[in-house]
C-alpha cells in the first residue's frame, strides 16, 4: 500500500516563526527552535515506510530553499495553496492522493515528541477507520489522517482555538464519516509549553538526546540574584566577573540597608532592587522579582568559574534544584577539608549552602515557600526543606570558589569554628532559638 507523510509547515525564518515564543526567546532562537523540531520529526518520519512530502507557506522563493537546506533535497516540496488553513491542508491532501498514494497523514511541526510509533499507528488506525487525528492537549490536533480528500475534515472558518478538534469531529461525524485516534501529544507554542517540557526532560532521557532537548537545555533562563549590604569592599571586584554574562541572562542585586558606598560603587547597567535586611527577605525579593525559569543565588564574596550558566543548565537538565562544588584559595588543610566536606555533604545528606550558589527551578522555589525569613541558616533550612519533599540535588563539575574571610587565622582557630558551626547546625535541628543561635553565631564570626 502506498502511504504519504506530509510536513506542514513554514521555513524556520527569525521574526516570522515560533512567534508567540516572543519575547522570552529572541527571533533567533524561535527560529533554531523550529529548525530542531523539524530535525527531531523528519528523523522519525524516515523510520516510516512512507514517502515523505514537505508542503511550505510560497510567500517567498527562499522558503523552499531554506527548508532544503535544512532538511535535504531527498523530500518532495510542495507550496501550500489556499486563502486558509482548512483549504491549504484539503488541497495538500489532493495533491498527494493524485500521485496514486492510498493513504497519507499530514502532520505539523509544533510536536517535537512525535516519535515513530505514533506515526504507524496512524496509518494503523486508517485499516478500520475513514479520517485519523492525533490529539494536542491543548484541544488542538498535530495529526490528520485520511484514504482520500476529505473536505469535511477542513471546513471550519478559524483555526487555533481550543476547540478545534472538537468542531472537526462534529462536521466528520454528521457526514458520517468515520473517526479513529491515534496517541495525544504535547504541541510547543508558547513559554509555558516550552517550561512543561523541560520538566518532562528529566524524566524522559530520550528527549535529552534530541535536537529539541539539547537545545531547549542550553536556552532555559536564568536569573542571577545577589545579596548585598555594605559590600564596598568586594562589589566592583565582584562586578568585573558578571560583565561577560550582561545580556545572557538576568542580573538582579538586592540591597539590605547599605550604609556604605556599595550602592553606589554598583553599575548603573544593573538591576538593584531593596529589601529589609536578611539574606532570606533579600533573596526573596529577588525571586519575586525576577523572570528565569531557573534562580541563581549567588553570594557576593563568590568568585565563579568559566561557563558557569552553562553549568548550571547542565545539571538542571535533570534536576530541580543544586549547587556548585565549592573550593577555597587558601592552602591551608583545614579549609581543604572544609572543601571536601562541603562538597559531599551535597552528594550524602542533600543538603547545600549558599556560598556554594544555589540554583532552583522557579516553581518549585516558590511552591516550598521560599527561603524562611530567620535571621540565620535560611540556606540550610531551604535544603531541609527540598530533602523533606525528596527533591534530588545536582552539583556541577566546576567548582565556585568562595571567601575565606569569615575564617580566623590559624590552624586551631579554624577547626574550633568548623566544630561550632556544626554545633549551631545540630542545635537548629534540636529546636533551640533561631535568636539565640544567631547571637552565638555572631560571638563566634
Amino acid at each position: 500500500m502506498k502511504q504519504a507523510i506530509i510536513i506542514f509547515t513554514r521555513a524556520p525564518i527569525p521574526g516570522r516563526t515560533k512567534t508567540r515564543m516572543m519575547p522570552l526567546l529572541s527571533p533567533q532562537q524561535c527560529a533554531k527552535l523550529h529548525i530542531c523540531f523539524l530535525k527531531d520529526i523528519i528523523k522519525e518520519c524516515e523510520k516510516c515506510k512512507a514517502n515523505i512530502f514537505v508542503c511550505y507557506t510560497p510567500d517567498e522563493d527562499k522558503q523552499k530553499r531554506y527548508l532544503k537546506e535544512v532538511l535535504g533535497i531527498q523530500y518532495g516540496y510542495l507550496p501550500q495553496r489556499g486563502d486558509h488553513l482548512g483549504e491549504r491542508m484539503f488541497r495538500a491532501f489532493e495533491e498527494v492522493f493524485a500521485m496514486g498514494y492510498e493513504e497519507c497523514i499530514l502532520i505539523g511541526t509544533d510536536v517535537p515528541e512525535l516519535r515513530s510509533g505514533d506515526l504507524m499507528q496512524a496509518f494503523e488506525v486508517l485499516k478500520t477507520q475513514e479520517v485519523v487525528f492525533g490529539k494536542t492537549h491543548d484541544g488542538g490536533y498535530y495529526l490528520v489522517g485520511m484514504k482520500k480528500a476529505r473536505r469535511e475534515a477542513f471546513g471550519l472558518d478559524r483555526y487555533g482555538h481550543g476547540a478545534v478538534l472538537e468542531e472537526t469531529i462534529k462536521a466528520l461525524s454528521q457526514a458520517g464519516i468515520t473517526v479513529g485516534y491515534s496517541k495525544k501529544l504535547w504541541d510547543m507554542d508558547t513559554p509555558s509549553d516550552l517550561k512543561e517540557y523541560r520538566k518532562r526532560m528529566r524524566v524522559r532521557k530520550e528527549l535529552k538526546q534530541t535536537e529539541t532537548g539539547r537545545y531547549a537545555a542550553g536556552i532555559a533562563p536564568i536569573s542571577i540574584i545577589i545579596p548585598i549590604y555594605n559590600e564596598e569592599k568586594r562589589v566592583v571586584m565582584f562586578q568585573e566577573q558578571l560583565r561577560e554574562l550582561q545580556g545572557t541572562c538576568e542580573i538582579l542585586f538586592v540591597d539590605g540597608g547599605s550604609s556604605d558606598r556599595t550602592l553606589e560603587l554598583i553599575d548603573p547597567g544593573y538591576t538593584v532592587l531593596h529589601s529589609e535586611k536578611g539574606r532570606g527577605r533579600q533573596m526573596n525579593a529577588g525571586a519575586k522579582a525576577s523572570c528565569g525559569d531557573i534562580l541563581f543565588f549567588l553570594h557576593c564574596d563568590s568568585e565563579l568559574p568559566p561557563k558557569p550558566l552553562a553549568e548550571i543548565r547542565r545539571v538542571m537538565r535533570d534536576h530541580q534544584a543544586g549547587c556548585f562544588g565549592i573550593a577555597f584559595h587558601s592552602h591551608n588543610f583545614f579549609m581543604f577539608t572544609c572543601r571536601v566536606i562541603s562538597n559531599h555533604r551535597v552528594k550524602d545528606r542533600k543538603i547545600m549552602f549558599g556560598d556554594q550558589g544555589i540554583f532552583v527551578d522557579r516553581e518549585l522555589f516558590f511552591e516550598v515557600g521560599m527561603f524562611p525569613q530567620i535571621p540565620i541558616m535560611e540556606d540550610y533550612q531551604f535544603s531541609l526543606t527540598l530533602k523533606e519533599k525528596r527533591v534530588k540535588l545536582g552539583m556541577t563539575g566546576r567548582r565556585i570558589y568562595t571567601s575565606d574571610r569569615r575564617f580566623p587565622k590559624g590552624t586551631i582557630p579554624k577547626l574550633k569554628l568548623m566544630w561550632k558551626m556544626n554545633r549551631l547546625r545540630k542545635m537548629y535541628r534540636a529546636g533551640v532559638s533561631i535568636e539565640r543561635i544567631s547571637d552565638m553565631y555572631r560571638d563566634i564570626r
